[in-house]
């Protein structure tokens, strides 16, 4: 599968460098800023792999994915969810959640959650629970387009 390299990663011979400092952090919702590392978009198939950044109180509400998610507490504290289950995690601390299962996080600290995502997949595709949330179907762009 090829792809076009961007000014955010390149080739080298069989290596993909990707530099995440100079991806763009954009805003999925309110208090919440996320920087998409690993994807589809940087050459990869199986993988996706984003940071998120959430203001207290703020984070993931309710919603699933069809693929394996392993959520990694970078710095802060964060309620994360499964089903009806629901536990605190600090830094350093990973919850690997199952294809298929809803769940979300919010941030209880008063501080930044700093939190990164790793997918079973190179796109992401999350639905929510709550109709008002946009249904996030994140594409590569082709032409400009996603």
């Amino acid at each position: 599968m090829g792809f076009a390299p961007t000014e955010h990663h390149k080739t080298r011979g069989d290596m993909q460098i990707v530099d995440h400092n100079r991806q763009p952090r954009e805003e999925w919702r309110d208090g919440v800023l996320t920087r998409m590392h690993i994807s589809a978009v940087t050459g990869a198939v199986q993988l996706c792999i984003f940071e998120q950044w959430c203001e207290p109180g703020k984070g993931a509400p309710t919603h699933l994915h069809a693929v394996e998610e392993i959520l990694t507490v970078l710095e802060g504290n964060a309620e994360i969810w499964v089903e009806d289950e629901r536990l605190m995690f600090a830094a350093d601390q990973s919850i690997i959640v199952p294809a298929g299962r809803k769940h979300g996080f919010r941030n209880t600290g008063e501080r930044a959650l700093h939190i990164r995502s790793t997918l079973a997949a190179s796109v992401l595709v999350a639905l929510y629970d709550d109709q008002r949330e946009a249904q996030r179907h994140w594409l590569p762009e082709v032409d400009g387009h996603r």
